[in-house]
């Protein structure tokens, strides 16, 4: 028995190996897991024009929302392990949702979804209206220490990355601030502006121009390095509060299981595919940083967003409604 599943293996292996050398012999479906014009569907459309001619087939993109963009990753979760359909995986789905969904969530993460290479980050920033009188992130801490449930936090609804940085800000920050979610980032920004709520965690291109005009103060930024479109805007480790770190990142991923040397072909023309400056320009309108983390970096970050997130939406008691 032990030589027949050695013999198996072999083969299985073999199989594989043969398989990559072809691989591709027809189009890739690119899996975005959201609407037309989100960042994520940017960022496909910016890849699959490169990747298409990298690969010598059409790398087509196919807008597949909902459900948080759970509906999206399962469909790569549940595709046919041959490298022919990949999707972009994004925080949510894949580090916010399997907590949030709990037992609903169609697709397991770490089970069901191989990682291919992380494509690119967003730092949030965090932002006040004009009227708090902080200056400051430490300002803006003792102010809504000194009146608690006195100011609103927007969010694009509950369980979405702003959500969850605005209750991370809270929990590190132990202030009392009240969460006002709304149906989209958008809608969330018009209160902002028109000083309904006085707190918000966005990314950077939606609120560059406000921020230069000065129709929003601008804090902090919730990444590991000052945003270059934010020059003076200190991070918020840097503000005095490590660990309010709140980013959003791209990945290309595929079914699990899929040959592991179709893996590395997809990861090695991502790579060359997010060196070119087209590309990189794309990213940037998008507010977004190109990665060079490969698959193994991709499932230690995978790993560590999954815990840090179900720590956070543990203690906000953070539920789907």
């Amino acid at each position: 028995m032990k030589h027949t599943a050695l013999a198996l293996s072999i083969m299985t292996g073999a199989l594989g190996a043969a398989h990559a050398q072809d691989y591709p012999t027809r189009p890739i479906r690119l899996i975005a897991p959201f609407a037309a014009g989100s960042s994520v569907d940017i960022l496909a459309r910016a890849l699959a024009q490169p990747l298409s001619r990298q690969l010598g087939q059409p790398v087509v993109v196919e807008n597949k929302g909902g459900a948080g963009g759970n509906i999206g990753v399962d469909m790569v979760a549940k595709a046919p392990k041959d490298g022919y359909t990949i999707g972009i995986g994004t925080t949510g789905p894949m580090t916010v949702n399997p907590t949030l969904y709990g037992s609903k969530m169609p697709f397991d993460t770490r089970k069901d979804l191989a990682m291919v290479g992380v494509i690119a980050s967003s730092p949030n920033v965090l932002l006040v209206h004009p009227s708090v009188p902080a200056r400051s992130l430490q300002e803006l801490v003792a102010y809504a220490r000194a009146h608690p449930g006195g100011l609103n936090f927007a969010s694009s609804g509950v369980g979405s990355t702003n959500h969850l940085a605005g209750e991370l800000f809270k929990s590190l920050a132990q202030v009392e601030i009240v969460h006002v979610p709304y149906k989209g980032n958008q809608d969330a920004l018009t209160d902002l502006l028109a000083q309904r709520v006085q707190i918000l965690f966005s990314g950077v291109p939606p609120v560059l121009s406000f921020i230069k005009s000065g129709q929003l103060r601008a804090l902090a930024v919730a990444g590991p390095e000052p945003s270059p479109a934010l020059p003076g805007v200190p991070t918020v480790a840097q503000a005095g509060l490590p660990g309010a770190e709140v980013v959003a990142w791209y990945g290309l991923i595929a079914p699990a299981g899929t040959p592991r040397p179709v893996i590395e072909r997809l990861n090695a023309e991502l790579r060359k595919a997010l060196a070119l400056p087209e590309v990189r320009a794309q990213l940037a309108s998008a507010g977004a940083d190109p990665s060079n983390d490969g698959p193994e970096a991709f499932s230690r970050l995978v790993d560590t967003e999954l815990q840090r997130w179900q720590r956070v939406i543990t203690h906000a008691n953070i539920r789907m409604e």
